[in-house]
């Protein structure tokens, strides 16, 4: 989800991320520890091969320097809708400069480019800032810019189904979208089922893994065409349930 100014943000007016820049990381570890990185990074190994990376919303850097670590071979497109934020994703990945490219736009109206071909796009905590309406279009928009074999990994707050954890996640999640709608100005006031959304716009549910009693999830989607088996790590993933042995 970075202080805003004293003035209203009207509805539709995008929240104002830059003053949380610097101290973000510091924010994040006073509020969850290390649980909300730990989730950004679960799936590194599984993504290790990919080689055209599109990262939406990374705030500070941590998981796109850790990508860009991990990885020698990929290059990087960052996204960010702060431009004090990508400056600190630049900083945190200053070795690595010559495979990052950053961007500077709103992810409500941000087209990719049509030269453009993904096989990873990754956004970590970046879906709740938006409605299910957004996230349909930016769905349609990057199933247009992404690779047949492409993996699309998703970490982001959830609502648990046992009844304590739901009690618990939702009193949470609301108070979070308090604090951020009075720091920045974000209009968003409950998660977006990102998940059916992502459904119906035809990705497809690779793997997946929960945190804290299921407040945290992160996830693997891919989105189908034709009968394709994707290399994760030392397994096979169908993009077509039951075609790969």
């Amino acid at each position: 989800m970075s202080f805003c100014d004293d003035s209203p943000v009207l509805p539709g007016h995008p929240p104002k991320f830059d003053r949380l820049a610097r101290p973000y990381r510091w924010l994040e570890y006073l509020s969850f520890g290390p649980f909300l990185q730990r989730t950004r990074n679960h799936f590194l190994p599984q993504i290790a091969h990919r080689r055209h990376a599109l990262v939406l919303g990374d705030g500070d850097g941590r998981f796109t320097a850790r990508l860009l670590r991990a990885n020698p071979e990929i290059q990087v497109h960052a996204v960010d809708l702060s431009a004090a934020m990508l400056i600190e994703l630049q900083k945190s990945s200053t070795s690595h400069h010559h495979r990052l490219t950053v961007e500077q736009a709103d992810l409500r109206t941000w087209r990719p480019s049509n030269l453009e071909a993904y096989d990873l796009v990754v956004t970590h905590f970046v879906l709740d800032c938006l409605t299910a309406s957004e996230i349909s279009t930016l769905a349609s928009r990057l199933a247009l810019s992404i690779t047949p074999d492409a993996l699309w990994l998703v970490s982001e707050f959830a609502i648990p189904q046992h009844r304590y954890g739901r009690a618990v996640a939702r009193s949470l999640v609301s108070f979070l979208y308090r604090v951020f709608r009075f720091l920045t100005g974000l209009q968003i006031r409950s998660l977006p089922d990102y998940a059916e959304v992502l459904t119906s716009a035809g990705f497809q549910l690779n793997a997946g893994h929960s945190r804290l009693g299921g407040l945290l999830v992160s996830q693997l989607w891919s989105y189908p065409e034709g009968e394709k088996c994707i290399p994760i790590g030392t397994a096979v993933v169908s993009t077509k349930r039951g075609a790969c042995s």
